[in-house]
Order: C-alpha cells, then sequence, then structure tokens
C-alpha cells in the first residue's frame, strides 16, 4: 500500500497547515474539561465550529446544496484524502474540538440517507454551522446493551407524535438544540419491530432535562423526560415503525466516532510529553527502561489503529463496504484510550489522584479527568462486550453465544 501523499494532496495539506497556525483562537486551543458546557465556552466552540465550516473544512465530502463542498461531479476520493488531512492536521495544531460532532457525524448522515428533501434542507446546513446543536435520544433505565427493549411511547395523534418517556445517559443534552430519538410506535410488534425515529425539538414544551453527576464531578450527562410532548409527523426520519434500521445507521456512525484514531493520537501526544517533562529518579520519566518499553507498546498500538483506520479509508475509496469496521474501531479505541490514562497516572504518581481544585494538580487535573471519562466510553455506544459479539458473530462468522 502506498501511504504517501501525492503532489497535490501534500500542497493541500501545507494550505491546512498555514490555515490552522492562522486561525486557531488560543482562548478555546486547550479546554478545562469543567468548564466545557458553560455557556461562554459554548459560545467559543460554536464560534470555532463557523470558522472551520466557513473555512471550508468540515464535512468536505457533504454536497455542495447541503452545506458541503462537494460539487455534483466531484471526486469522491479527492474529498475524502482531503478530509483525513484536515482530521489529521487538527490532532498535530491540537486544534479544539467540534463542538457539534454528533450532529456532523451521526444525524447528518443518516439524514442524507434517510432524510426527506425538506429535512435535509433545513437541518443539514444548520448542522454544519454550528447553529444547532444535537443529542442523541437512545438510552432508558432498563435499555441500555438491550437498545430496542425501549419503552418510550409515542402515539400518532393526527399530524403529531405525542411523546411520553424517559432517556438516560444523554451526552448534551442540557445545551443542546435538538434530539435523534427512538420512540416505541407499535407497542404489540416485536421488539426490534414498532420503533420510530423522530427529530426533537428540545425546546417544545413537556422537555425536562435533569444533569446527572459523573465520577468526574461534571455534568455532561443528563435524564431526558417527556411528558405529551408534541413531535410533528414531518419530523420522523424513514418509515413509520421502521427505525431500528435507520438507528443503527446512526450507531455505526457513533462508534466510528467514538473510535477515531485521532482522539487516541492525541491523547498519546500527551502522554509523551508528560512522560519527558516528570522526573523519576533524578531524570525524564521517560528515560526509565520500564516506562519506555510500556510507552513503545503503547505506540505499536497506536500505530495499528492509526493504519486500520487507514485501511477503512482505502475500503470507501474503493467503493469496499466496511463490514464490521465500526465496531473494531470502538472496541480497540475506546480501550485503548483509557490505558493511556492509567499510564499517565502511573507517570504522575501521587499527583495523578489529585482533584482539580488542588493547588498543587499538575496539567490542570486533566489525566484522572480522562482516565475515569475514557471508562464510560467503554461502554458508551455499546459496551466492550457488545462489539465483541458483533465483530465474532458478524465479522467472523462464529456461531452465537448461548
Amino acid at each position: 500500500m502506498d501511504l504517501s501523499l501525492s503532489k497535490d494532496d501534500a500542497a493541500f495539506q501545507r494550505r491546512v497547515r498555514r490555515w490552522l497556525a492562522r486561525n486557531i483562537p488560543r482562548a478555546v486551543r486547550k479546554a478545562d474539561p469543567a468548564d466545557y458546557a458553560s455557556p461562554k465556552r459554548i459560545a467559543e466552540l460554536k464560534a470555532w465550529q463557523r470558522k472551520l465550516y466557513e473555512g471550508g473544512y468540515l464535512a468536505m465530502g457533504w454536497p455542495k446544496q447541503y452545506g458541503g463542498q462537494a460539487e455534483p461531479n466531484a471526486d469522491r476520493r479527492d474529498l475524502l484524502m482531503r478530509q483525513t488531512i484536515v482530521n489529521e492536521e487538527m490532532v498535530k495544531a491540537r486544534a479544539p474540538s467540534v463542538i457539534g460532532m454528533m450532529g456532523v457525524q451521526m444525524v447528518g448522515p443518516t439524514l442524507m440517507q434517510f432524510g426527506s428533501e425538506a429535512q435535509k434542507q433545513r437541518f443539514l446546513p444548520r448542522i454544519l454551522s454550528g447553529e444547532e446543536i444535537w443529542c442523541q435520544g437512545y438510552s432508558e433505565p432498563g435499555s441500555g446493551s438491550d437498545l430496542a427493549s425501549l419503552k418510550t411511547r409515542a402515539e400518532l395523534v393526527g399530524d403529531f407524535f405525542v411523546v411520553n418517556g424517559q432517556k438516560v445517559w444523554t451526552s448534551n443534552a442540557q445545551f443542546a438544540d435538538w434530539m435523534f430519538c427512538l420512540v416505541r410506535t407499535d407497542p404489540t410488534a416485536p421488539k426490534h419491530k414498532g420503533i420510530s425515529y423522530v427529530l426533537i425539538d428540545m425546546k417544545t414544551p413537556g422537555i425536562t432535562v435533569r444533569p446527572l453527576v459523573q465520577m468526574t464531578g461534571d455534568k455532561g450527562f443528563n435524564e431526558v423526560f417527556f411528558e405529551d410532548v408534541k413531535v410533528p409527523r414531518e419530523n420522523l426520519v424513514g418509515e413509520l415503525n421502521e427505525g431500528w434500521r435507520v438507528a443503527n445507521t446512526t450507531l455505526s456512525h457513533e462508534r466510528n466516532m467514538l473510535g477515531s484514531s485521532t482522539r487516541t493520537q492525541q491523547m498519546f501526544q500527551g502522554l509523551m510529553q508528560l512522560a519527558r517533562t516528570r522526573r523519576r529518579n533524578g531524570k525524564p520519566a521517560s528515560a526509565d527502561p520500564v516506562l519506555r518499553q510500556r510507552l513503545a507498546d503503547l505506540a505499536i498500538r497506536v500505530e495499528s489503529m492509526k493504519y486500520h483506520s487507514y485501511r477503512q479509508l482505502t475500503d470507501l475509496l474503493r467503493g469496499r463496504s466496511p463490514g464490521i469496521g465500526a465496531s473494531v474501531n470502538k472496541l480497540v479505541s475506546t480501550e485503548l484510550n483509557h490505558a493511556i490514562c492509567a499510564l499517565a497516572i502511573e507517570v504522575l504518581g501521587d499527583y495523578g489522584t489529585l482533584d482539580r481544585k488542588s493547588r498543587y494538580v499538575v496539567n490542570r487535573g486533566i489525566w484522572p479527568y480522562e482516565f475515569m471519562f475514557t471508562l464510560g466510553l467503554i461502554i458508551g455506544g455499546g459496551t466492550s462486550q457488545i462489539q465483541k459479539y458483533i465483530i465474532s458473530e458478524r465479522g467472523l462468522g462464529m456461531p452465537k453465544g448461548q
């Protein structure tokens, strides 16, 4: 496989580097996780996403008619390569994350596949510009890994669905504008049937959002309650009672998002910097032979994950089905991210257990925060155990477990 860039791609890479160097706002380059959901921080991140979008570096493969960069006869290979280059250069430049990534990488591609033309025109441009932020209404109390057992009801009354029920572990619901939500529209059907996929305006009367305090001390997850919430029928995506198919499309995009190798590379860069600057026995921690071996092991895993992503890119460029690649991404990268954080805690020693408010905290307490947060991502989007079942059964053709 030839992994070198073409002459045109290399020139584009240089342009991206120069643009990022000029445009990344210092104020949002490195956020304190504690203030991620503050109004000031949200406004800064929305402004950064809009700047990225207006620069032409966000969702480059989306059709131009929906706010993307792709002309009707554009070369899909070029667009995929260039978006990959942008993503990698953002990691190298330590650019801020895209606050609307759930919209860009999950609901946006789902709408392009299943949405009506009116839905695409209404929602897709606002997703890219950061004008509207999305959250995901999937998990419920008692319906985590067994998502199809969800109980939130939506009764069709005239031109509206009337929604009643509860969602839980809803990231960003406290500031999201819209939710893409699974509801049960036929309670008599088998559990994988009778489910519909609807878009809900979070300002609709009858919605209550209650924060859930995580072990990190943050309130990023939420409970969301629906009490006679009226959702226009036009907000149904796909066919009535056929939402499970739509939902699985979104799940594959979610697993790719959670399994992003760029985030893993960024975390490993931070670990290497920590190991070079912390002292152990009078020398940089990275000089310790035992620690160096463990760093080398993680470096190999990070590189393997990166090249797995390149293999998926090759499949896309050649029109091949990605298969169970999204589950592999999700399984490997979330566990690898947690392993990187665990080693960072060891490098910090006793400092690794300090609260973010301590005067002695190192790197603003990012490592103990990420250690706890990445543990949650091993569960979110389908647990590691669920991903292993998917890989073994759908990818390797192994018999179903009893």
